[in-house]
């Protein structure tokens, strides 16, 4: 910026902050007085348990700030900043797609609990072994589960590929639209194991499970495969069997979370940008894993950071073939329908070519039958797929993943260090460059992905409540149309999304919120 003794900012900074507060916000101004030397001019520390706290969009009062310089000079001059807790957000640690907590951070805030989630850790069969000891193959099994800030860590089943462990665990439910995950890993730090110190918990695999595609009160007892990636491909490395059950302590407080927005009422007013997202989401794995490792057992780094996909935003062509095949599974649908229409061109089948025909004249002659014929079709559609919706929780799928038919050069291109460490200077720079811009196409390509499979799941049964609700919508809104006009439906709509700015709201409207809801295939991709 410009030379000058009043220098001004304006910029807004943030940072994650977790209770209890042992540290207190560092401030400092320097002085650029060399191409690679700054002189410190002052400093001051604010201790944050006597920051403000906000809870909404309200602005929040600016203060002076003494900035000291040196121990014999008490005072150098003042800055003037707005510092807060800020409490209408939500930290993400982890990826939105399969997030497992999405209340604010502060807990004035939190709603009440709708429902709880027990899940029991049964046992494994067939682990792979992940080590030598004495000689001998071994395996020293334990699972880890996360969902919300709430982890978990079974005990260590010794040299056992079939390990049981019978335990169970419960969390309170504020949303039926998260995931929670369950990992299994080696331990590698037994009495004997390490002795250099350096060792990390081997990875057996993980399992994510969407409570939205679980039925209420039904107990799932069923064995998930454990899968990884390695350099050399695919690998099965057991299973592990869970018996799973989502009790819900209110069916109308459930149904009415299909109707709110995803995140809290700050992340729309104030939006972040992406920059700062991902910021945030480092600084909050960073704290989480610190904290973990000073449990008893302790939870490593490694161990945190897989089962938060830390990795899950680098770029991969395994990834993007992946997100690319599942937009041409939901673009595929509407191939079909332009087949079917140009078969019914082409008088493929007469007698159905004469059906469409009269259907089509009788929509002409009386056009407010087309909405009410078009959703009570879907509805018919819903009702259909009903006998063929999923009796199981859904896991990962190597073919939707394209692990089993990746290439070794692109896995070894995955699972290449950042920076990259098989070229010279000029090659990695430009090799890195293209990693991360295609690290955003990716995340772009299976964004898109994402909202094609959530209309998908509308009449899938996945979500069987968010189904359900829609199905019922569909049966109303077809009855309504059949006794409404369709002039003033058709007037009363374009009024709706034509009207003034001051008479919209600016949080997301309830469909939105409802679709943005709807699960997709992401918490089944490796």
């Amino acid at each position: 910026m410009s030379k000058t003794i009043n220098p001004l900012w304006n910029e807004d900074l943030m940072f994650v902050a977790a209770e209890p507060f042992e540290e207190p916000l560092i401030l400092s101004v320097e002085d650029r007085v060399a191409p690679n030397k700054d002189e410190v001019l002052g400093r001051c520390a604010i201790p944050l348990q006597y920051v403000d706290r906000r809870l909404d969009h309200r602005p929040v009062n600016t203060r002076w700030f003494n900035l000291g310089e040196k121990k014999e000079i008490k005072f150098a001059s003042r800055i003037h900043m707005r510092v807060c807790l800020e409490g209408g957000y939500h930290v993400l640690d982890e990826s939105t797609h399969y997030s497992s907590d999405l209340r604010p951070t502060a807990k004035q805030l939190w709603k009440s609990s709708i429902g709880v989630l027990e899940v029991g850790v049964l046992s494994a069969q067939g682990l792979s072994p992940m080590k030598t000891k004495d000689g001998r193959a071994t395996t020293d099994a334990y699972c880890v589960a996360k969902y919300g800030q709430k982890w978990v860590r079974t005990r260590t089943i010794i040299d056992s590929f079939a390990p049981r462990w019978n335990e169970q665990y419960t969390w309170e439910v504020f949303d039926p639209c998260t995931v929670i995950t369950i990992g299994v890993f080696d331990n590698c730090h037994l009495q004997g194991g390490d002795k250099s110190g350096g060792a990390r918990d081997s990875r057996i695999g993980k399992v994510r499970i969407r409570l939205s595609t679980l039925e209420t009160d039904r107990v799932y007892t069923h064995s998930y495969p454990l899968l990884v990636l390695h350099p050399t491909g695919v690998k099965k490395m057991g299973e592990i069997h869970l018996a799973v059950r989502f009790t819900c302590s209110s069916l109308v407080n459930m149904m009415h979370m299909y109707s709110q927005p995803l995140l809290p009422k700050m992340h729309y007013l104030h939006p972040l940008t992406v920059t700062q997202l991902d910021n945030l989401r480092h600084q909050a794995t960073q704290i989480v894993s610190l904290r973990l490792s000073r449990a008893e057992p302790p939870l490593r780094k490694e161990i945190v950071e897989y089962m938060l996909d830390v990795t899950s935003h680098m770029w991969s062509m395994r990834r993007s073939k992946a997100n690319f095949f599942r937009i041409m599974g939901v673009l595929g649908v509407v191939i079909s329908v332009g087949k079917w229409f140009d078969q019914i061109c082409n008088w493929k089948n007469p007698i159905t070519t004469v059906l469409i025909h009269i259907l089509f004249l009788i929509l002409v002659l009386y056009p407010e039958l087309i909405l009410p014929t078009i959703f009570l079709y879907l509805f018919l559609i819903g009702i259909w797929y009903y006998r063929w919706r999923p009796r199981h929780p859904p896991h990962m799928d190597t073919r939707l993943s394209c692990a089993d038919t990746a290439h070794p050069d692109e896995l070894d291109e995955e699972f290449d260090t950042f920076p990259t460490s098989r070229s010279p200077d000029i090659i990695r720079m430009r090799y890195d460059r293209i990693r991360s811009i295609a690290g955003r196409i990716q995340t772009v390509v299976g964004d898109l992905a994402t909202q094609g499979e959530r209309l998908q799941s509308l009449l899938s049964w996945r979500d069987p409540r968010a189904t359900a609700l829609f199905v019922i919508f569909c049966l109303v809104a077809a009855v309504v149309l059949y006794v409404t006009p369709f002039q003033a439906v058709g007037l009363l709509t374009g009024f709706y999304v034509l009207r003034h700015p001051r008479f919209r709201y600016k949080l997301p409207s309830v469909p939105l919120n409802f679709f943005r809801r709807l699960p997709a295939r992401t918490d089944c991709m490796l």
